[in-house]
């Protein structure tokens, strides 16, 4: 009899019911795990993260911009201000129905040019709908008024109050302290943007620029609530902005203003400093601009009556132009002949009015053609002798002419604390060989040797060169910033004098023969210089110079008449003060003007008298003397009558 199987087996089946519920409870755990896991992820440690961002549903972090910190001179004359200015503002959720509509009927109260409302448009868009946007900025008392009697048929637009950067003194100084302008795309893509939220305006130029950290100040938070349209609820925090700090400059208002006024009426600039720190007391460059034109935006016409002008006013002449020196750099030639013993103080040359290269035809010609006769150093630089310093030079040779120089700085910056300093030129052989794939010829050092050829350099190195000769050797590195109050309520805090490597000689002694020349330049009876140093309270160091701008040929002459303009000589002049214990230096150039001594000279006295003796010209004394010479010239022609 066959086995009968049985096709249902209860034991397997319990069997895999229980292997499927451990299968199915592991899962199950395994998915509650997970989930526990995620929510401890989620509730623990990204609690801090998405707190953030829930808030961020309901509150609105708004910037509340800094004031710009105030710029005065070092007597405390404010010559950057912040002024509060009233403009016209627009709450896009406040206006019934369509803001083109509101400003359309605006426009026949308040003119508004089409830029105007362009900017006004790009910028709404960008904005929350409940925040106010600029529409029209300066309005005057009379668009103010009109608008007050309106403002019921303007639900939306209001006059708002903001502060703007304004410049009390007009052109005077603006080359310093350069001028702010409304932030654009090259901005933001070298400023920390969190930094400027709220912020529209940037240091573009001067002081304004290179000291912007400084000004700006740290931008502050109103922190508010807001519903689901986002609109604001009620305040939940402020944190207050922090203002920038005052800057107390080392500039002297009174001798910028000197200096600008003596330079009125010809292209040039004035660089005094105090060659005992390094401060810049007056830095000029003429012509001139106006800061405030920038501020909000130049218009297209006052822009290119700027960039157009032949004179150039945007340029700043003191740090960025680049002149022959002329014959004011002699006196640290003959330190370079002094300290390398190829010359004495007593040490004698012929100068028989032009100087020739060994083996050479070309004449080197003196500016007194029938020569000086045997000049020693202090008489070469009292009278300015080409030939004494054509022989130096040569004799010294480029290989250690030019290190020599650039002890002084030439051929670099001096550091001072303003955007876009020039570096000059202080040639070498490699120079030459690199620019012009040229040799360096025995010429071109007999030719640097009176500050012609290829050498170039600003006034400001000039100043810094003459003040290091003055102070024997040391030398401090130029500035402008000489205080910071970080509050108004706290003193100023004067900054250190910063120190540059000093210029050392083979004996101290050997400062005094050029500064003794320079001297003479100024109070001996054979002076280039003399009448400008007639009738000083102090004794007064000096050197003309008169530096071409185009060459001449050997049997040419040089003749003003016959030239343009811009082809004249340019007249150079530096000076320190008193002669053994210096307060001030002074470096002038007027391009185009003829003879240091004629024009160069009787500026810089000037200045140096108004600085040590207090005699400014300020614009007052200016008209005040006009009117006298006016006064004197109807006298004169009523007396001829």
């Amino acid at each position: 009899m066959v086995k009968r199987e049985s096709i249902k087996s209860e034991h397997e089946e319990l069997k895999l019911f229980h292997s499927r519920s451990l299968v199915a409870a592991a899962v199950v755990f395994l998915a509650l795990a997970g989930i526990l896991f995620r929510l401890f992820v989620l509730q623990v440690e990204g609690h801090d993260y998405f707190t953030e961002e829930s808030r961020k549903n309901y509150l609105k972090s708004l910037p509340i911009p800094p004031a710009r910190g105030i710029i005065y001179d070092r007597n405390g004359k404010v010559l950057a201000d912040n002024r509060s200015e009233y403009v016209l503002a627009v709450v896009r959720d406040e206006v019934p129905g369509k803001v083109k509509d509101t400003i359309k009927r605006l426009e026949k109260l308040i003119p508004l040019s089409d830029k105007e409302k362009q900017k006004f448009y790009q910028k709404m868009w960008r904005q929350n709908r409940y925040q106010a946007t600029v529409l029209r900025s300066k309005l005057t008392e009379k668009e103010m008024a009109v608008f007050s009697v309106n403002q019921p048929r303007f639900p939306g637009v209001r006059i708002n109050v903001q502060m703007e950067r304004y410049y009390p003194l007009g052109e005077i100084a603006g080359h310093v302290l350069g001028y702010v302008g409304k932030i654009d795309k090259r901005d933001l893509k070298r400023i920390a943007k969190r930094e400027y939220k709220g912020s529209t305006h940037i240091g573009k130029s001067g002081i304004e620029k290179f000291h912007e950290k400084l000004l700006h100040g740290k931008t502050g938070y109103r922190i508010i609530e807001v519903d689901a349209h986002g609109k604001p609820q009620k305040l939940e925090k402020q944190e207050d902005p922090i203002v920038g700090k005052d800057l107390f400059l080392s500039i002297d208002i009174n001798l910028q203003i000197t200096a600008e006024t003596l330079l009125k009426g010809k292209r040039g600039a004035v660089v005094a400093m105090d060659p005992r720190n390094g401060e810049v007391l007056a830095m000029a460059s003429v012509p001139m601009y106006d800061p405030n034109l920038f501020v909000n935006g130049i218009s297209h016409k006052n822009y290119n009556a700027l960039r157009n002008n032949l004179d150039r006013p945007l340029y700043n002449r003191a740090i960025q132009g680049t002149y022959p020196a002329g014959s004011t750099i002699k006196p640290i030639v003959s330190m370079a002949g002094l300290h390398y013993g190829v010359v004495t103080p007593a040490s004698k040359v012929r100068a028989p009015g032009y100087f020739q290269v060994p083996g050479h035809r070309h004449r080197y010609r003196c500016w007194n053609k029938r020569g000086h006769g045997s000049v020693n150093m202090s008489y070469a630089i009292a009278q300015s002798c080409d030939v004494y310093f054509y022989s130096l030079a040569y004799r010294l040779g480029i290989d250690r002419f030019a290190p020599f120089m650039k002890l002084f700085g030439f051929g670099g910056k001096t550091g001072v604390d303003l955007p876009s300093e020039g570096a000059g030129l202080m040639p070498t052989r490699e120079w030459k060989k690199k620019r012009h794939n040229a040799t360096w010829y025995p010429g071109d050092t007999v030719n640097i040797g009176i500050g012609q050829g290829y050498w170039i350099s600003t006034p400001l190195q000039l100043v810094s060169a003459i003040s290091t000769l003055s102070m024997k050797g040391k030398r401090l590195k130029p500035r402008l910033l000489r205080g910071i109050r970080k509050s108004k309520n706290l003193p100023e805090e004067i900054q250190a004098v910063s120190y540059l490597p000093s210029v050392k000689v083979k004996s101290q002694k050997m400062w005094n023969a050029p500064i003794q020349g320079m001297i003479n330049v100024m109070h001996s009876p054979f002076g280039t210089a003399r009448r400008s140093g007639a009738g000083a309270a102090y004794e007064i160091a000096g050197k003309t110079g008169t530096a071409q701008v185009f060459g001449i040929g050997q049997k040419e002459k040089y003749n003003a008449r016959r030239l343009a303009k811009h082809l004249h000589d340019h007249a150079l002049f530096v000076a320190f003060a008193p002669a053994h214990d210096p307060k001030i230096a002074v470096a002038i150039i007027a391009e185009n003007s003829g003879g240091g001594s004629h024009v160069a000279a009787p500026i810089g006295r000037r200045i140096i008298d108004a600085y040590l003796l207090k005699r400014y010209l300020l614009p007052e004394d200016e008209e005040n003397a006009k009117e006298g010479e006016n006064t004197k010239k109807k006298k004169k022609k009523r007396n001829n009558r």
